[in-house]
């Protein structure tokens, strides 16, 4: 259905090469902290652990059906009738490895080469390059104060019309990485009734739900059905390494998400999904991590622009702060290696998420220990006064 690209078109993600050299100096016993990546400093939530250890105990490792185990589904299925009042058949929810797989399974399934696909910019690196790779058109529309740092319905209509393209696609995501926007109820119902209307497929990226401090947390299905929905137990549920997330699709999407995943993953690690599916039952343990978060945002939305690094989107949520640091650089990947090298704190350049402008932009992960928080702060100070 799609032809891969050169792989020319697959740009660095520079948080990676930057979290590998903040793990090359750590391990050289340098004293890092890393504000790089998007990672709890949390560990999975005991019950998931528990589940884990008893499914090695009885050797449950194997293969399960592509689409996830019966289990899984079903609490996936109950976590949106109780949090979000909707009713999804768990027949379709698909079980991936990680929501990287879902978004590869979803715009496989769903676009052809040259299919134009329209992302949040500043927006996740990782959209921009695998569209690239299979060949899409991407079509980055910037998100600004004036349409709420989201997209809409206007902003898309001139980004086609400035593409010379019709849209067969539109990613959000809520809350966002990096800008930390949420989406409200009424934004997400006319976006998704604005793509409906056009035959625009609708994808909603819901990784972060479950960390949102600020705004109405909805979710794609209760404004549609028609929207390919991807979430993980990644973010809230501290399970990164775990590589397990999951999709609710539309019932055409079903078999055809099913034959490549088939084809490209078999299936998500058993051991995993077993664990995944404790999770759930562990939002207490939970919550308090996220309060952790909460404070580590409140810290960082007053101390960084008391430093000359305003906030360049609100931190409603996901733990992410996206900063403007033009009063000390116009280069933020030389303004990356420099805080690395210097004091041993490592932050993501925002040319990661804005090829255009993010040559001016930082993003700091809060995701890390309250006391790393400070700790890196007060490097920062003292580094920015020396400048």
């Amino acid at each position: 259905m799609i032809t891969l690209s050169k792989r020319s078109a697959v740009e660095p993600f520079h948080a990676m090469d930057i979290l590998a050299e903040a793990n090359r100096r750590r391990q050289a016993g340098r004293p890092v902290i890393s504000m790089a990546v998007g990672q709890p400093s949390h560990p999975a939530p005991k019950a998931a652990l528990e589940a884990a250890e008893t499914a090695l105990k009885h050797g449950r490792i194997g293969y399960t059906d592509a689409l996830g185990l019966r289990e899984l589904r079903e609490a996936i299925s109950a976590h949106y009738r109780l949090r979000h009042q909707a009713i999804i058949d768990p027949a379709r929810i698909a079980v991936t490895t990680g929501s990287s797989a879902a978004f590869n399974l979803a715009f496989l399934a769903l676009f052809d080469a040259g299919d134009a696909v329209a992302i949040a910019r500043p927006g996740y690196p990782a959209y921009r390059n695998i569209l690239n790779a299979l060949g899409l058109n991407v079509v980055e529309v910037p998100v600004t104060a004036e349409t709420g740092y989201t997209l809409t319905p206007a902003s898309l209509e001139r980004a086609e019309t400035k593409a010379g393209c019709k849209l067969k696609g539109v990613l959000l995501a809520s809350p966002a990485n990096p800008t930390g926007t949420v989406t409200g109820r009424d934004a997400l119902k006319r976006l998704a009734t604005y793509c409906d209307s056009r035959d625009i497929a609708f994808i909603s990226d819901e990784i972060y739900h479950g960390l949102t401090f600020v705004g109405d947390e909805t979710s794609a299905v209760e404004v549609t059905d028609k929207a390919i929905i991807i979430n993980s137990f990644s973010k809230y549920y501290c399970m990164t390494g775990w590589r397990v997330g999951w999709m609710v699709l539309p019932e055409e999407l079903i078999r055809p998400v099913e034959c490549l995943a088939q084809s490209m993953y078999i299936s998500a690690p058993e051991l995993s999904q077993l664990a995944a599916a404790a999770a759930f039952s562990a939002e207490g343990e939970l919550d308090i991590y996220k309060e952790s978060y909460r404070t580590n945002r409140d810290f960082l939305m007053s101390r960084l622009p008391e430093l000359g690094l305003p906030l360049a989107s609100p931190m409603d949520g996901a733990f992410y702060a996206y900063v403007d640091t033009s009063r000390y650089s116009n280069d933020s990947m030389e303004f990356a290696k420099r805080m690395l090298a210097e004091i041993d704190v490592a932050a993501t350049p925002g040319l990661d998420f804005d090829p255009l402008e993010g040559h001016r932009a930082m993003r700091f992960s809060y995701a890390g220990s309250v006391s790393d928080m400070a700790e890196a702060v007060g490097r920062i100070a003292a580094w920015l006064k020396q400048d």
